[in-house]
């Protein structure tokens, strides 16, 4: 599939309406447990996105927007991969509303970063990056934890569903390990964490 900006724009800016959609309300057994030892759950992945966003995701885009900034990129990169050192919440309905608020923002940047989807800049690990490209991976990590959510919820009717675990991939899909801290380190949002 090729690359359609507008598409783009219109999945960034829904990701925080389906949280709020899926989540709000819910009650915390939902969202507290995980799929086992080292790995996320729905409170850990929203606080993550609202991490990503605000220290990796907008900050990348505003300087690839500005020519003179890019070259401070390769810096930004370099710092911003911890798994949420400043937590917005201490519970999913504060994160999501923390979420719900940003989505002006997020509107706003990702529309004024359609003028200039062409603006590139030297990634100190993959090379030239385009800000389009940038635009598209933030589209598919969003995806990527809406998924992981999905999995994470129905990892916890994998034994109440009974004999139709056969047939439902995601009670018995395996669970996604968190990475160690030097792997974090070095991670550049490629996985599904």
């Amino acid at each position: 599939m090729d690359h359609n900006l507008p598409h783009t724009i219109s999945l960034l800016t829904r990701t925080p309406a389906a949280l709020n959609a899926f989540l709000r309300d819910l009650p915390e057994t939902w969202t507290s447990r995980n799929e086992g030892e080292n790995t996320w759950s729905v409170f850990d992945i929203v606080g993550h996105l609202i991490h990503g966003e605000r220290t990796d995701w907008m900050p990348r885009a505003r300087i690839s927007c500005n020519s003179a900034r890019r070259r401070r990129l390769s810096l930004l990169i370099a710092g911003t991969r911890t798994r949420g050192s400043r937590q917005v919440a201490r519970t999913v309905a504060g994160r999501i509303r923390s979420f719900a608020v940003r989505k002006p923002v997020r509107t706003a940047w990702t529309e004024s970063a359609a003028r200039g989807p062409r603006a590139a800049w030297a990634h100190p690990a993959l090379g030239v990056a385009t800000l389009s490209q940038l635009l598209a991976t933030w589209a598919a990590h969003d995806l990527t934890h809406l998924h992981q959510i999905s999995r994470v919820m129905a990892h916890q009717y994998r034994e109440a569903v009974g004999p139709w675990s056969a047939y439902l991939g995601v009670c018995t899909a395996p669970a996604t390990a968190l990475l160690s801290a030097n792997e974090a380190h070095t991670h550049d949002h490629t996985g599904d964490r």
